[in-house]
């Protein structure tokens, strides 16, 4: 199975994140990136091969072009100001209140964030261009005969919708593989999000579609972020309606439940009989995840990884979120291991 990285995550850095009404160092940081790396080389697999260069046709296909635009301008935008800091928004449009984009940055933050944790700085744009290449290449494997590859996306990308941002996210780098594939002459593609938030971009994004199927496994939103959006009740409107389905679970969700979750997820799989399936992989269900409360231990990602190959349709593997980066690397090669087994 091969790997596409990219060193130019590291460029997306912030210092500061809100959680808990205090100002912290994020969770989504870039040693991330390197414990990944560094358990890939130790299980034996093959040396990540860098991304080719974004097509950014496909670009406009997944997000509004508003907010493409304000995502390259947004540092200099926030720069000119005279700025110091970080780039968080300190107001959205609430209810009642316009939907339209304002001039000032300070405003156009607020308008495309989801979220506001999710600090911009001057290389975030860059790094997540070049973490939604390693998804695009990753796709593109799949013509020249691979049946399975990974992505090793940073920054993530589920929690990015049409035209919002936000849950460390910028670019959707599934919807984006997903989109590359269909692109390329694949007619189904389903997207199979693990990580232990709701992928609430991905769902955004496809959600009126019929030619992508989204099924996320995620912690009831009642209880855990994203929290709008996630619901059961949630199967998709006009061509999509049936091709959207989500398993909100409870906190303290161990494996026996979770893994027949997973089970049912690939039997609505295997009725859409897609041409690909993309894993929005997030290892955050793990059971010492800071910002997580299932509880999957690190055995239980390999026996899930073998669950997925079942399948036995080509996958494509985008990497999400987990944050208890002692074992993100180990648990991310459980599950690769796994499914190559």
């Amino acid at each position: 199975m091969k790997t596409i990285a990219s060193s130019e995550h590291s460029l997306h850095f912030p210092k500061g994140e809100l959680s808990g009404g205090e100002l912290v160092r994020p969770y989504e940081c870039p040693e991330r990136w390197d414990y990944i790396v560094q358990a890939l080389s130790a299980s034996g697999f093959s040396e990540p091969e860098m991304p080719s260069p974004l097509n950014l046709t496909t670009l406009g296909k997944v997000h509004h072009q508003n907010y493409l635009d304000f995502l390259a301008t947004a540092w200099d935008l926030w720069e000119a100001q005279g700025f110091n800091g970080e780039a968080i928004p300190s107001v959205v449009p609430a209810r009642r209140m316009q939907q339209r984009e304002p001039e000032h940055i300070d405003g156009k933050l607020g308008f495309f964030a989801m979220a506001i944790e999710t600090a911009i700085t001057r290389g975030s744009y860059t790094a997540a261009i070049s973490s939604a290449a390693c998804a695009q290449t990753a796709a593109l494997l799949f013509n020249n005969g691979e049946t399975s590859a990974f992505a090793l996306c940073r920054p993530p990308g589920h929690h990015a919708g049409l035209d919002l941002y936000g849950g460390y996210c910028f670019l959707n780098n599934a919807a984006i593989a997903a989109q590359t594939l269909l692109d390329q002459g694949a007619t189904r593609v389903s997207i199979l999000d693990v990580d232990f938030h709701h992928g609430n971009g991905t769902q955004d994004i496809f959600y009126t579609r019929d030619d992508v199927q989204f099924i996320s496994l995620h912690g009831d939103p009642m209880h855990a972020f994203p929290h709008f959006l996630g619901y059961s009740d949630e199967t998709g409107e006009g061509a999509g309606e049936g091709f959207n389905h989500n398993y909100p679970l409870l906190p303290g969700t161990a494996y026996d439940v979770w893994g027949a979750a997973l089970k049912d997820a690939l039997k609505k799989i295997e009725a859409y009989s897609p041409d690909v399936i993309v894993i929005s992989l997030g290892v955050d269900t793990f059971e010492r995840d800071p910002i997580s409360f299932f509880k999957l231990t690190s055995d239980d990602f390999s026996r899930y990884g073998k669950l997925l190959a079942s399948a036995a349709k080509p996958t494509l593997f985008v990497m999400e979120g987990g944050y208890a980066v002692e074992e993100i690397g180990i648990n991310t090669c459980n599950v690769l291991s796994g499914f190559a087994s």
